[in-house]
This record gives structure tokens, C-alpha cells and sequence, in this order.
């Protein structure tokens, strides 16, 4: 049991490996191989709790904290981190975000159904030319009556192709700058409201990408997030506590390069000797445990802070950065203790140093992590930028 986990907390754990280990192994190298998207597996997903661990019971949730998400996710992410991601992105960045900012009609018409997986969340921020630098977004939501009309273009937008409803962020005073943002839930089927192109990619396939239209797209009052102009507050602490349970991915991966590459090292013989005999051998397993523990203490620092304040941002930005970085290099460690064999398909581990590198990139690159982390450590005067975004 890693350190600082509850009774509770590993019993959810448990009933997730156990969940991951019969219903996701199997499918894993399908959905990258064929770029495929289990939907009845995410129903599943849902009929166990894993699609909304922070929501409370009567949305159909299981009511636990950040680290109970983080969990789930670890566990997915060993066997398949681009489920994670999918998990990730209905979960937290879309329920946890609704959970958090929306009034109590939108949280009982819309939780119910993504907490049981019969509709999948998404969150639609990134644009052409708006990834990093998320608030200069030109997605316009001009206000007519009881209604907005949306109209831009979204990019990157995890689960975008199979998503029923997504968090869309638009501005809706453009003159105010970051101050000129809302949030509104945007249903499939709407009018205007289209998939536009889903997008191929080096890893984490299996987790659909692709570009949202939104031509002229009505959408109710009752539909915006919170107080018009008012959405930059939902993009930064939505952004903060994702970088948190995010990290939980890396993490998984930094797990099962670990796991496997300790029993490969005691099994395997070269020179009349099992490799990890070899001192370069153990200092790999070496790096790779340090690394591994060090990220999982960023991160459940990191959790613990975003729940006590989604405001705090200088934790979850250094744990997704830290762990990030340290999954990549570390998954093609893996693939190097393992020689050939590690470097074919028949294993997971060249899939998973591909999907590794995309926590390097999304949830605000490494580069604007830093820049975050730095910033808040430099205090007042130095942080100019009202936002650093993130590809979704």
C-alpha cells in the first residue's frame, strides 16, 4: 500500500485493479492498435462508480475526495492511460467541473447520466490558435434573449468525437479579455454544434481527439456555467485541480514500467547471469522507484491542496510536470531493460512511452507549467498573465 493511502482508499484501489485486470487488459492493445473507443466499457466503468468519484451519491456518484479519482485513474492507466485520459476527461474535467460551478438543476439534469456512462463529458477550451495562451480563445457566444449563439472552432478536445454534452468556453465580452469569458454546457445534436475532424495521433490512441464547429449554435441561458463573464474563475481552478488528478496517469505508467521491469530483471539471464545483477540494470530499477515515489508524493500533495482551494496552483503544476516527464523517460528505460523484447509490440511498454509524452503537452505544456510554478513561488508583479492553458 503506497504511504499515506486509508483503509478506504485502498479497498477502492483493490475493487479498481480488480476491475482494470478483467475488463480493460483485454482491450487495452485493441484501442490502440485500431484507435477504438470501448463505449459499453465505459458504461461498465460507470457501473462501478470509477466515471464520477467526487460526485455525491445522489447524482449517482460515489461522494469520495481527489484522491479517490487519482486512484481509479492510476489503475486504469497501468493497463491503458488512454482510457485514463477518457476516464480522466469525463470525470474530472467535465462532472467535477459541473459538480463544482454549476446551480443545482444542470448538476441533477446532466450528472446522473455521465455518472452511469449512458452519456460521455468533454471539455471543449483549446482552439487553432489558442492552446497555451487559453484565454486569447475567439469563440464568440453573443447573447439574443433567453439565448446565446456560439460560433468558433475547437481543437484537441479529448472525447470530442464520442462526447454528448461538453464544457465550452466562449467570450462573451471580448473587450474584457480574460474578464470576457462564460461557460456553457453544449449538448450533441444541438444545431451547428458538429465534429469536424477527428484526429490521428502518436499515443494515447483509443481516447478520441478531435475538432468541434460550432456554427450559430443555440444555447439556453440556463445552460451557461456560473456568471456571465465570469468564466475564467471555472477555467483556472478546473485547470488546477486537473493538473492534480491528472498526475495520477503518469503515475500509473512510472507503476507498470516498474512492476514489469523488476520481474523481468529477475528472470532474465545474459552472460551466465540474471540482468539485475548488472549494477546499470539496478541503478534503471533504482531511478525509476525514486522517481516513481517522489511523483506520487508531489501528487497527493498536490490533491490535498486543490481540495482545500482550487485557486492553489504552484503543487498540481509542479506534480504534472515533475511525474510527466519523469513517465517518459522512464517508459523508455523500461523498453531498454528489456532489450528487442521491449522494443516490440507484443508488450505494452513502447505504447506506453507513445502515450507518456502527451502529459508533457496537455493540461498546459511542461514549459507553462514551469512558468506557473515560478511565477507563484516570484509573488505579486511577475504575474502578468491572467491564464497558461492547456491542450484538451
Amino acid at each position: 500500500m503506497p504511504a499515506g493511502r486509508s483503509g478506504e482508499e485502498q479497498d477502492l484501489a483493490d475493487a479498481a485493479r480488480k476491475f482494470v485486470r478483467r475488463e480493460v487488459v483485454s482491450v487495452a492493445d485493441r484501442m490502440d492498435r485500431e484507435d477504438w473507443f470501448p463505449r459499453d466499457l465505459f458504461r461498465r466503468l460507470g457501473d462501478q462508480g470509477f466515471l464520477a468519484p467526487t460526485v455525491p451519491p445522489e447524482y449517482g456518484g460515489l461522494g469520495l475526495s481527489y484522491r479517490a479519482q487519482a486512484i481509479v485513474l492510476e489503475e486504469i492507466a497501468r493497463a491503458s492511460p488512454a482510457l485514463a485520459l477518457s476516464v480522466g476527461a469525463h470525470s474530472n474535467l467535465f462532472a467535477d467541473n459541473l459538480l463544482r460551478n454549476g446551480n443545482d438543476e444542470q448538476r441533477a439534469r446532466f450528472l446522473p447520466r455521465i455518472a452511469s456512462g449512458e452519456e460521455i463529458g468533454a471539455l471543449a477550451l483549446t482552439e487553432p490558435g489558442a492552446g497555451s495562451d487559453a484565454v486569447s480563445l475567439r469563440t464568440r457566444a453573443e447573447r439574443h434573449g433567453d439565448d446565446y449563439e456560439l460560433t468558433g472552432t475547437k481543437q484537441f478536445i479529448t472525447n470530442g468525437p464520442v462526447a454528448d454534452v461538453a464544457l465550452v468556453y466562449a467570450k462573451t465580452a471580448p473587450d474584457r479579455g480574460a474578464h470576457g469569458i462564460s461557460a456553457f454546457l453544449v449538448r450533441k445534436g444541438t444545431p451547428g454544434f458538429t465534429v469536424a475532424k477527428s484526429l490521428d495521433k502518436m499515443g494515447m490512441r483509443g481516447s478520441p481527439t478531435g475538432e468541434l464547429a460550432l456554427e450559430h449554435v443555440p444555447v439556453p441561458a440556463g445552460q451557461r456555467l456560473g456568471a456571465e463573464n465570469a468564466g475564467i474563475g471555472i477555467l483556472m481552478g478546473g485547470l488546477n485541480v486537473e493538473r492534480a488528478v491528472l498526475t495520477a496517469i503518469p503515475v500509473g505508467i512510472l507503476a507498470e514500467c516498474l512492476e514489469r521491469s523488476v520481474a523481468y530483471a529477475r528472470e532474465r539471464e545474459q552472460f551466465g547471469h540474471r540482468i539485475g545483477a548488472f549494477q546499470m540494470i539496478q541503478a534503471k530499477l533504482a531511478g525509476m522507484y525514486t522517481e516513481l515515489e517522489a511523483s506520487r508524493l508531489l501528487m497527493g500533495q498536490a490533491l490535498d491542496e486543490v481540495a482545500a482551494d482550487p485557486a492553489r496552483r504552484r503543487a498540481s503544476a509542479a506534480a504534472l510536470t515533475y511525474a510527466s516527464e519523469a513517465s517518459t523517460r522512464h517508459a523508455l528505460e523500461a523498453i531498454q531493460i528489456h532489450g528487442g523484447y521491449g522494443y516490440m509490440r507484443d508488450l505494452p511498454l513502447e505504447r506506453l512511452a507513445r502515450d507518456a509524452k502527451l502529459l508533457e503537452i496537455g493540461a498546459g505544456t511542461s514549459e507553462i507549467r514551469r512558468q506557473v510554478v515560478a511565477r507563484d513561488l516570484l509573488g505579486a508583479g511577475f504575474d502578468d498573465d491572467p491564464a497558461a492553458g492547456a491542450s484538451r
